[in-house]
């Protein structure tokens, strides 16, 4: 009897064994954020996608479409994408490229900051809000989402509102392994928006966009230049020391066009293909006088990126140049990185 039990009991340890090793591994869902230096571009739906050679894919790690809009009644719903088309083209090169592609949520006609703040502040639309750009980002097979809320404020609850939406997306997207990162000011001027991002919000975004440019008259002794070098310092200064903003998480933004003193814009690969000396940051094109940023000042801010931040950034990738003076390209050779 007793050699029958311990037969019966073999067997069933046997059995038990082969159970547990039949079964599959439990999978760890834990998020695992990516470090890396990056450098990331924005291809707004207005632009044609063919304006960008393909061999530009290669030399950026992120590429964001933008952009997707939620609708103005606020209640957390989206508008259908403009130019689903080219999303399609941009994206089927993102990927054939390696390049992490994802959607920016930002400004569109009707959408103010207001209509940010009202979805925001309520539980109810933010829900739908979150899950709808989740829902997005999942049916698109997306690599991450950029929030571009210009901007959250601390003098309305913005900061609060904004603190609770980047938390509930966080979460949501973390799941399904996507990231979730901001397009934020430069923080040179005093204003409401300067440090309305609580640093307890820090740890629900991958990384922050800084947009270092836009800011002419900021340094005087380059009055035309929208995104001086000084702009850039004093920007990381600001998000870095007084912001606590962790280094890994700041990306240094950097303009592909230029300004006149009167607020017009110009493409660079327009700058460029006027003659203009590309090496410098005030180019005329067509009696009119831009500031901008050439070769030398864009490797200038790489290497600060290099040594200060965890990536760059760019507004916005059609205005590069397809050419041996792209500012792209300048960025990669300043870094070493083969394309």
């Amino acid at each position: 009897m007793k050699k029958q039990l311990l037969c019966l009991l073999g067997a069933t340890l046997f059995f038990a064994a082969c159970k547990k090793d039949d079964s599959p591994a439990p999978v760890d869902d834990t998020y695992v954020p990516d470090n890396s230096f990056k450098i990331v571009a924005y291809m707004p739906s207005y632009r044609d996608p063919a304006t960008v050679a393909d061999q530009k894919y290669k030399m950026i790690t992120h590429l964001f479409y933008a952009f997707l809009n939620p609708t103005t009644n606020a209640d957390g719903s989206l508008q259908p994408l403009a130019q689903q088309g080219r999303f399609a083209t941009v994206k089927a090169k993102a990927k054939a490229n390696k390049v992490k592609f994802g959607i920016s949520i930002g400004p569109g006609t009707g959408v103010t900051e207001d209509t940010y703040l009202t979805i925001a502040k309520s539980a109810t639309a933010r829900g739908n809000f979150v899950k709808n750009i989740v829902a997005f980002a999942k049916n698109n097979d997306l690599d991450g989402v950029d929030m571009d809320w210009e901007y959250p404020r601390n003098s309305n609850g913005g900061s609060e509102a904004f603190h609770a939406l980047m938390q509930e997306l966080s979460t949501e997207l973390h799941k399904i392994g996507k990231f979730l990162s901001a397009a934020v000011t430069p923080a040179v001027y005093q204003s409401t928006n300067r440090d309305a991002i609580l640093q307890s919000t820090y740890q629900y975004i991958d990384f922050l966009n800084i947009m270092q440019y836009d800011g002419a008259n900021y340094d005087s002794a380059e009055p035309l230049n929208h995104a001086s070098y000084k702009m850039s310092v004093a920007s990381l200064d600001y998000w870095l020391g007084n912001r606590g903003l962790p280094k890994v998480k700041a990306v240094v933004g950097m303009p592909l066009y230029g300004k006149s003193a009167g607020g017009s814009s110009i493409g660079y690969r327009d700058i460029e293909a006027s003659g203009a000396n590309v090496n410098l940051n005030v180019a005329t094109v067509s009696g009119v006088q831009y500031g901008y940023n050439g070769i030398a000042t864009i490797q200038q801010k790489t290497q600060l990126a290099k040594d200060r931040a965890n990536g760059i950034m760019f507004w916005e990738f059609s205005h590069d140049s397809n050419n041996d003076n792209s500012l792209i390209k300048a960025a990669n050779d300043k870094l070493g990185r083969a394309y």
